[in-house]
């Protein structure tokens, strides 16, 4: 029997070591694993490379604490604001800061999902953030080389599962996190609730369960060790 789901934050989050590359799905506050982030905070990890939309929304909450414990040596983000922590280890040289564009970020990670190397893209031609990347002229415009961009492990948030790790999300809850799902080479999700197999419609399904490793299930308001077992015998 296929089960991905698990009972308690140790089992979803084991594995990740020191220096490991972590996808961290969301859109500022909106589906981002606020548990999951606790509990790697908590797994006294340091030197991990986060790659994600944002530098945090709030300095007490999800990424903007996790980096505030010390543990992010690097991190690769579009929006490099909205936490103070950010903002205090960066001026201390505590923390190393790549930017991509925003577009250019979910490419690259789409990408790396899709099996796809790399790619040439307009944006950024001419800045600092096309220097020493190769430019090629494609139909008389200069194009930027972006490479795929692949993670060890993958934190998402998603509104349903089930125990074979397919995953719906809500609506802009979705934003980075299917493609993170494809991207890393262990994908961990925080479902807010796990389905019987079958009652999640095909259509409905989002991310299929191929892409994903562990399901931790994690109700709004409850603590991250709840879990809700699928009433199947399949």
């Amino acid at each position: 029997m296929i089960d991905k789901e698990v009972q308690d934050m140790r089992s979803a989050l084991a594995g990740i070591k020191d220096g490991s590359s972590v996808m961290i799905g969301g859109f500022g506050a909106v589906g981002q694993p606020n548990a999951l982030i606790e509990g790697l905070g908590q797994l006294g990890v340091r030197n991990l490379t986060v790659i994600a939309n944002n530098a945090g929304f709030e300095a007490d909450i999800g990424l903007g604490k996790l980096i505030g414990t010390g543990a992010v040596g690097k991190i690769i983000c579009s929006f490099p604001r909205g936490s103070s922590t950010f903002d205090q280890r960066y001026r201390k040289g505590e923390i190393e800061l790549e930017v991509v564009p925003q577009g250019t970020l979910a490419e690259r990670i789409r990408a790396a999902g899709a099996g796809i190397a790399g790619f040439y893209t307009p944006t950024a031609v001419g800045t600092k953030l096309a220097e020493g990347k190769e430019v090629r002229e494609i139909g008389g415009k200069d194009h930027v080389l972006e490479y795929a961009l692949h993670a060890d492990v993958a934190l998402i948030q998603a509104w349903t599962s089930d125990r074979w790790g397919n995953l719906t999300y809500r609506g802009s809850g979705r934003n980075f996190n299917p493609i993170m799902a494809m991207a890393a080479k262990l994908t961990i999700v925080q479902a807010g609730t796990v389905l019987p197999l079958g009652t999640i419609g095909p259509d409905d399904i989002i991310t299929p369960g191929i892409f994903v490793n562990r399901v931790l299930c994690v109700p709004d308001g409850d603590p991250p060790l709840a879990s809700t077992k699928d009433a199947d015998n399949g």
